[in-house]
């Protein structure tokens, strides 16, 4: 049964949807069965799978119709070209979804009832979210067992993420119970700049050891030309300072599922 990661921050622009594609390709490498969901209607990560242009746009059964219950969830999933990563898609009509959501009595637990579905069948799925606290990154948080936090060092992070939490604990009590942090992961980092040697200081002040991840993704041009290619960045340029931090950091995300599987 897979442990599912939903990759949250409502903040744009710190890597969210960068990390969930190269965690889920570095994970698969490593033998993992892996489902990357997009769950953002900017459709990024369908993009960096290789689903751009036309191909894209033709897309007939993706997240929107799995969450408005059109299609089953498996009827969504699409195979990859890369090792042992499977993709359930998002075009711009998941926007819809904000509102229709809405009018739904559980319109927080619509993503969750349907990985139930599909959970059997994959070792990880990482659920791409987008950056709101909306409903539908409400939907991601109910869905998962944990949240990864991707953070850019920057004055404003430590304020973002403290509501993040709080959002966090109030779905915890309200509707999924088994809700934790996996870790912050800090992104985009170049620690020649003091505003992120501050701030990550600070960060590691506030939160446990355990709670932070111990690899660092440097702020790095070739993971930013990734997805231009639809390519994730170790298929991309394996050698580059970018692919290696990726790997790190998927061993370190297969080993605390790893102790998740033991508790269970």
């Amino acid at each position: 049964m897979a442990t599912i990661i939903s990759i949250v921050n409502q903040k744009g622009g710190v890597a969210k949807t960068t990390t969930a594609i190269n965690l889920s390709a570095a994970l698969g490498a490593m033998g993992k069965k892996v489902l990357l969901v997009d769950l953002d209607p900017q459709g990024n990560a369908t993009t960096g799978y290789g689903y751009a242009g036309a191909a894209k746009k033709n897309l007939e059964n993706t997240t929107y119709e799995v969450l408005m219950g059109e299609v089953r969830p498996a009827q969504a999933v699409l195979a990859t070209k890369f090792k042992n990563v499977s993709l359930m898609p998002a075009t711009a009509n998941l926007a819809e979804a904000e509102i229709r959501l809405l009018q739904f009595q559980n319109k927080t637990l619509c993503l969750k009832k349907a990985l139930l579905q599909i959970k059997d069948s994959y070792d990880i799925i990482i659920v791409d979210c987008l950056p709101s606290l909306g409903v539908l990154a409400l939907n991601g948080l109910c869905a998962c067992d944990r949240i990864i936090i991707p953070m850019q060092c920057e004055p404003y992070s430590l304020e973002g993420v403290a509501e993040l939490l709080a959002t966090v604990k109030r779905v915890k009590k309200s509707h999924n119970r088994n809700l934790q942090l996996m870790g912050i992961v800090f992104t985009m980092l170049d620690k020649r700049l003091t505003v992120n040697r501050e701030v990550m200081r600070s960060i590691k002040a506030k939160f446990p050891e355990d709670t932070i991840f111990k690899t660092e993704i440097p702020r790095n041009v070739r993971i930013s030309e990734a997805p231009s290619h639809g390519e994730p960045i170790m298929y991309y340029d394996p050698g580059s300072k970018g692919a290696e931090a990726y790997n790190l950091l998927a061993k370190e995300v297969a080993k605390k599922c790893k102790a998740i599987e033991e508790m269970l």
